[in-house]
């Protein structure tokens, strides 16, 4: 990727949100830190991401798709991680790299970093010399396996931890038939978990006056989100196993074939399953049926019972008698058709910005909104940049940095 030292975006100093007049450095790459720091930029506070010279985070090369001229081909998958966003490349095994980080973390609030465990200490910048150059920072570490513990010296990559951490053994058709979730969900959730963190510790940051250290991982992220499934084996001693579109715990609860498609429904309670066999002419007493105990055990008889009662119908009058009734039920809707439904707008889930590059793009947006509890006027950050190019802001910091001010 070329390094571009020209400076073309605007930086938005003062953008409202929790976070704002907070400071942000950003030293991690790939998706699971850079999430984090997206949703703290998103939050209002101001993120420098620091990047290698020449080629930049890894997720610029990760595509095809690329966008934008020929010669400085933008990824797509960078584009949807680094919004809100100052990039500044710095070599941080040279003199004036680490003076500058050094700079930075002087005035920080917070770093995000995910190097292997011992690269950061390499480098000068242990745990105890960040906090010894800034008492105050907050600093997010994530890693793949967790920071110790004897597989802690593993590579962390999204693909073989949702193999390693159990959510592949519960996704597919069947257990024989092991998937993968579509969007890298173990980086996705240790962003989450550690932005979450990270606004724990600035919080009581102000009790103690002290930074503390936040650590996470893709393992711990994957774990942290077994949920009932969890339990299932901690405390029932079982051990869950993909079934498809179907509730493991409740029915009928999932994908149902119609006329011309499928639709979804959600019968989470015994008053719904009495609005549902109201509905379409069923005895919800029948054999196997009678409480949602039975129709789990049962979930075979369940869905063959759905399915024929749904057979003479088309999918779109289908949902519509549904929603007649008072039946949770959707469709399942392409990505194309999701950016394209009103809904998403509504809820401010698309952002356009002005990319130097691109021009006028739309990201999908940040998924919080913030209300005022005495107007209740809305004051969610409205205003976001594009993600960075390659070194963009690198004047404006340092031009900034040689002033001596605080952010």
């Amino acid at each position: 990727m070329t390094s571009v030292l020209t400076e073309t975006t605007p930086v938005l100093r003062d953008t409202g949100g929790p976070l704002s007049g907070r400071l942000v450095v950003d030293l991690s790459r790939a998706l699971a830190g850079p999430h984090a720091a997206m949703m703290m930029g998103d939050l209002g506070a101001r993120v420098i991401k620091i990047e290698n010279p020449g080629t930049g985070d890894d997720t610029r090369g990760w595509g095809p798709p690329f966008v934008g001229p020929e010669d400085d081909p933008q990824a797509t998958y960078f584009l949807s991680c680094n919004r809100n966003k100052e990039s500044l490349a710095l070599d941080l095994k040279s003199d004036d790299g680490r003076e500058v980080l050094r700079q930075l973390l002087e005035r920080a609030d917070v770093v995000v970093e995910n190097f292997r465990p011992g690269v950061l200490e390499r480098l000068g910048f242990s745990t105890d010399a960040m906090h010894a150059i800034n008492p105050r920072l907050v600093i997010l570490s994530i890693t793949g396996f967790g920071h110790d513990g004897p597989e802690s010296h593993r590579s962390g990559y999204d693909q073989i931890l949702q193999g390693e951490a159990g959510i592949m053994s519960l996704t597919g058709s069947g257990p024989d038939d092991p998937q993968r979730v579509g969007v890298p969900i173990a980086d996705l959730l240790s962003g989450m978990y550690g932005a979450y963190g990270v606004v724990a510790a600035l919080l009581e940051r102000e009790r103690t006056g002290q930074g503390q250290v936040v650590r996470t991982s893709l393992l711990a992220s994957l774990v942290g989100v077994h949920a009932f499934q969890g339990t299932k084996v901690t405390v029932a001693g079982e051990s869950p196993e993909a079934q498809g579109n179907h509730h493991p715990s409740i029915a009928p609860y999932g994908l149902f074939r119609c006329r011309n498609g499928s639709v979804q429904i959600s019968v989470g309670s015994e008053k719904l399953w009495g609005a549902f066999t109201s509905t379409f002419g069923l005895n919800p007493s029948a054999e196997g049926l009678a409480s949602n105990a039975d129709r789990v055990r049962n979930r075979s008889k369940v869905i063959g019972v759905v399915e024929a009662a749904f057979a003479g119908y088309d999918a779109e009058p289908l949902l519509a008698k549904l929603a007649d009734a008072g039946i949770p039920a959707g469709k399942v809707r392409s990505l194309k058709e999701v950016y394209e439904w009103p809904q998403v707008a509504s809820q401010g889930l698309l952002v356009d910005v002005e990319h130097p590059l691109l021009g006028s793009v739309t990201l999908p947006g940040p998924p919080l909104r913030f209300f005022d509890n005495a107007s209740g006027a809305e004051s969610t950050r409205r205003a976001h940049t594009a993600p960075p190019l390659l070194n963009e802001h690198d004047t404006s910091i340092r031009e900034w940095l040689s002033t001596g001010e605080e952010y």
